[in-house]
Order: C-alpha cells, then sequence, then structure tokens
C-alpha cells in the first residue's frame, strides 16, 4: 500500500513538473502554423480550419488546450481569440522572435535529447545537418544581438576600432548595425554556412562597408588584420583539442592591441548551470557539435594564444550565456 501511494506521488510530481512543456508545445504549434495571427480577432474554429486548409477537429483540441493555458480566450458566440498576446511568440512576419527559439527547441533539441537512451544502447551520434538547420540557428543566433549590442558598441567606441570581423556572422545581424552607428566602420563577415551567406549579403547589400565571405575560417586568409574579431556562438563547433588552434589562427589576423570578444554558454559558471548542461547533453549527440567550453579552458586559451582575459559578464543567466573579453598583450 505504501509503495503504491510513493508510486502515485511521483506520478502526479512528474506530470506536475511536465505542465510548463504545454505551454511551450502550444506556443510552437501556433508560431508554427501562424495560428496566433489567424486568432488575433474573434473567429471560429471551422473558418480559420477552412482559411488554412487545417484537420479540424485536431485544431479544435490545440483551441481547447490554449484555452486551459489561457493563450487563448472564446466568446459568447463561440468564437476564439488570442489573450495576452503581449506572452505569445506572434507571428513569422516577426522573425527573428521568441517563435524562433520555440523552433529550434521543439524541432532540434528536444529530439535530440529523446534520442539519448537508443544513441547510448547503439553507442552512436547523430550528424549535424548544417544546411538544414543553419538558417534556423541564424535566426535564434540574432536573438542574442538585442543583449550584446551594447556590449559590442560599447567596445567599439572604447577601444577606437577601426575593422571589425564577425567569424560566423549569421544574417549579419551585429554588421548592420554597426554599420548604422559608425558609417566609417570596416566591416568584415565570415559565414561557413552557403544559405545564411546568401542572406546576409542580400541583406546587408545596401552598405559599401561590409563585405560577406562565403567560406570556412580555417582556410581564410585576409590581407589585412583587424581590430576586432567577433566569436559569437560558434565554439561548439570546434572541437575542445583543436580550439587553441583556431584561436592562435585568429591572433594572427589580430591587430596589435586588438580584442577578441565570445558569445558562448560556459559550462559549470556561476549562472544557468541547468541549462548549460542540457546545452552540453544536445551537442553531444551529434558527432560533429562538441562540449561547450568552461571559463578556465578559455582562459588557458587566451594564455597561450597571447590574450588576456579581462571579462566574463552573463548576458543570458538562466542560459548560462556569456559575454567573454580577450586583449591583444
Amino acid at each position: 500500500m505504501i509503495k503504491d501511494l510513493n508510486n502515485m506521488w511521483k506520478a502526479r510530481t512528474w506530470m506536475k513538473t511536465n505542465v510548463p512543456f504545454l505551454y511551450s508545445w502550444h506556443a510552437y504549434v501556433g508560431y508554427e502554423l501562424d495560428l496566433f495571427e489567424a486568432f488575433k480577432r474573434p473567429v471560429r474554429v471551422k473558418d480559420v480550419a477552412d482559411a488554412y486548409d487545417l484537420e479540424e477537429e485536431l485544431l479544435g483540441q490545440w483551441v481547447e488546450v490554449g484555452i486551459a493555458l489561457k493563450h487563448l480566450k472564446k466568446d459568447q458566440k463561440n468564437r476564439v481569440k488570442i489573450a495576452k498576446a503581449w506572452k505569445l511568440p506572434g507571428t513569422k512576419k516577426d522573425s527573428p522572435s521568441s517563435g524562433d527559439l520555440l523552433k529550434e527547441m521543439m524541432e532540434l533539441h528536444i529530439p535530440s535529447l529523446l534520442h539519448y537512451p537508443e544513441l547510448m544502447k547503439e553507442k552512436k551520434r547523430q550528424h549535424f545537418d548544417s544546411e538544414k538547420h543553419g538558417s534556423t540557428v541564424a535566426k535564434t543566433s540574432t536573438l542574442l544581438e538585442m543583449l550584446t549590442f551594447r556590449l559590442i558598441n560599447q567596445n567599439v567606441k572604447k577601444h577606437q576600432v577601426q575593422s571589425v570581423l564577425d567569424i560566423g556572422c549569421g544574417e549579419g545581424g551585429y554588421l548592420l548595425k554597426l554599420a548604422k552607428r559608425h558609417p566609417d566602420l570596416q566591416l568584415t563577415g565570415i559565414e561557413i554556412n552557403k544559405e545564411v551567406a546568401a542572406s546576409a549579403k542580400k541583406g546587408t547589400a545596401a552598405y559599401d562597408q561590409i563585405e560577406i565571405v562565403h567560406g570556412d575560417i580555417h582556410e581564410y586568409e585576409p590581407d589585412q588584420s583587424f581590430d576586432y574579431i567577433m566569436v559569437n556562438n560558434l565554439l561548439h563547433y570546434i572541437q575542445p583539442e583543436k580550439r587553441q588552434d583556431f584561436f592562435s589562427k585568429i591572433e594572427k589576423i589580430t591587430d596589435q592591441d586588438g580584442i577578441i570578444t565570445i558569445i558562448s554558454p560556459l559550462q559549470k559558471a556561476k549562472h544557468g548551470k541547468q541549462f548549460s548542461s542540457a546545452f552540453n547533453s544536445f551537442f553531444m549527440t551529434f558527432d560533429n557539435l562538441y562540449p561547450i567550453p568552461s571559463e578556465d579552458e578559455l582562459k588557458n586559451i587566451a594564455e597561450e594564444c597571447g590574450f588576456e582575459q579581462q571579462s566574463t559578464f552573463p548576458i543570458i543567466r538562466e542560459g548560462g550565456w556569456f559575454f567573454i573579453k580577450w586583449v591583444k598583450k
């Protein structure tokens, strides 16, 4: 009897623990199918199903979940409308947004973590397809710009920077923001994903000061050095034993007294240990993604490569994301 009660208590506890996932799942479906736009004004479920060519019964059940979660509400005429729009991810036209983060989490992170038992038993890893997922990852990386651009801009002004190289520039968001603030700044971005690089070229075409290079930093041979080099959301693509070589190459193209800033989650840091350990678990399910660094690892690499690690600033405490600054000795 006691054992049965204990098992029931455990089952109820795990059910309560999983309630937050329902909010994420519901928001993801709404974002992916643009349903929050559909229910922006009071409308019948049948009319949305017809307009969006969706299975009506499944849509109706999604609506019922939304009402229970208070994402949606129903009026006296049985019409449905979004509630508290400020909490919801919005629509795809708002991209990049929290919806892109939900998309990456639901389509990439969670499925990979659910494969953990199979991968451990079969002693194998998945392979990360950068062509398939590169665009989604680039959009979620762009969300970090909202939190980190202020720090980047401060460093540009403090060190009187004339030239910037953004390694793994994504869709060129940082470069665009810098170009708008600093018309005389020479800006270069290198991006390994062909589709993302093309998008960056298109998005920055109005600024002659921005050059986008489609290529691999390991093969990149610029005809100049740079005052400021940015390494954003990139280190999990580089094997730990090869990170020192990576930064040694960067040191060679960094001007005297130049700076490097790094944006990355950190292992076993002061903030965000739960999420950073989950990030690590996700990365390690792939044979071409690698564990995130620790603060001590980066400090040691900085010393070996001729830099001084001056600061480690938390930018997303809950997620264990940090802004790290190196200055060339």
